[in-house]
């Protein structure tokens, strides 16, 4: 018996498949490279340097920013904000985050607030994941030293306004937590003025797993995480005070820097505002599918222009109408029901069935679920990229009618 092709929905996670050139720079960089950048004089060491180095070129080409040495790289989007929060705040700062943020950035804030460290506040979202830029704008203090932002929820994929949140606060650094938005959604890092940009290079920039990093611009200094071996001013015992030196102690993940290089490579050659585009009929086609079911209710915006190309939804009834009127978080179904179908059942079905490969629970960001509504079960998440194609998203719209009905 012929297998069902699987169709892959869990992009947010990680993307999937990657672009053949990120497999093809990653054997070149073992089999005919090899050599570790910046330790040696030799012709492999300096091919390896330039293909890292080439990587941070086209970091900056893609976010619009002048100096790629800005960008330090570290193994993923949770590395690097640890690395921003230790080595940038001190003792008594104040620090405000939303309440849509996922585990990489509350669990070192709460640790940091819990332990003494810092001082923290947390803007509340709606029910759609928009944030309270109002509210936002009454916490600040004169000892905010640091504002976090999540560019897009990987909850349920809403957008936040970067431009406003930068002129609410104005001189106070903005982080960006970039971590679903960098590589499929336009970011002119420049234009918004962000301050920090934190990304990982496995999901939208289509790069291998165990790799990220981080922008920090001119003027914020960090202390570094690490402290080791650079490859430069070895005469020295302390730690180098340029960049990307100061933070990249200790021999990267090269050949991983090689296959997100060519992912970046990738995109740039195809366009972001192409990638964008795709991933957003892919949404539309798929709200257009399940609108009109009963009993699924949907998350998030229900706009394809304000969110990513992630969707998360339950098979139950609607959330209670707020005080406005409005239902919550975007949810559509009309009536209660009594029966309903638990996520995890979900997952399966889509799964053994359909051969669909989504992630339900609460996706590590608790907070998050709280703010729209959904915990402690969460949603079914289904997440599309740059590859699924419109006959990915009718195979998962019949699943989730048969599953409904």
């Amino acid at each position: 018996m012929e297998k069902k092709r699987l169709i892959y929905l869990d992009n947010a996670a990680t993307s999937f498949p990657k672009p053949p050139q990120v497999t093809q720079a990653m054997v070149h960089f073992m089999e005919q490279v090899g050599a570790n950048p910046g330790r040696s004089g030799h012709p492999v060491a300096r091919e390896a340097g330039e293909i890292v180095d080439g990587t941070r070129r086209g970091l900056a080409r893609l976010f619009n920013l002048d100096d790629p040495f800005r960008f330090c790289f570290t193994l993923n989007v949770t590395q690097a904000l640890n690395t921003i929060f230790l080595g940038y705040l001190n003792p008594g700062d104040h620090v405000v985050t939303t309440s849509m943020e996922h585990n990489s950035v509350m669990r070192p804030l709460v640790y940091m607030q819990e332990t003494g460290h810092i001082a923290l506040d947390i803007a509340p979202c709606d029910r759609k994941g928009f944030l309270d830029i109002g509210a936002l704008a009454k916490l600040l203090r004169k000892d905010t030293r640091l504002v976090v932002l999540n560019h897009a929820s990987n909850v349920c994929g809403t957008l936040q306004d970067v431009a406003a949140v930068k002129a609410a606060i104005g001189d106070i650094p903005l982080l960006l937590d970039a971590a679903q938005t960098a590589g499929c959604y336009p970011i002119d890092a420049k234009a918004l003025g962000i301050d920090i940009l934190a990304f990982t290079g496995h999901k939208g920039l289509m790069g291998p797993q165990g790799t990220g990093g981080f922008y920090m611009r001119e003027g914020i200094d960090l202390r570094p995480l690490i402290r080791g071996g650079t490859g430069s001013r070895s005469e020295d015992l302390h730690q180098p005070d340029f960049m990307p030196d100061l933070m990249e102690s200790g021999t990267q993940n090269n050949v991983g820097i090689a296959g997100l290089g060519a992912a970046v490579d990738f995109i740039l050659g195809e366009g972001v505002e192409k990638i964008r585009r795709h991933e957003e009929e892919l949404t539309r086609r798929l709200f257009d599918g399940i609108y009109d079911l009963q009993n699924v209710a949907i998350y998030g915006p229900l706009d394809p222009a304000r969110q990513t190309a992630t969707v998360s939804l339950t098979f139950d009834s609607t959330l209670p109408e707020d005080s406005e009127g409005s239902l919550g978080c975007g949810a559509i179904n009309l009536e209660w029901f009594a029966d309903s179908v638990a996520v995890g059942e979900a997952e399966n079905v889509l799964g053994s069935q359909y051969n669909i490969v989504v992630r339900v629970g609460l996706h590590c960001a608790p907070m998050a679920h709280r703010t729209i509504g959904t915990f402690p079960d969460g949603t079914v998440r289904l997440s599309m990229g740059y590859f699924n194609t419109p006959e990915d998203v009718d195979a998962a719209v019949q699943a989730i009618r048969r599953i409904a009905a």
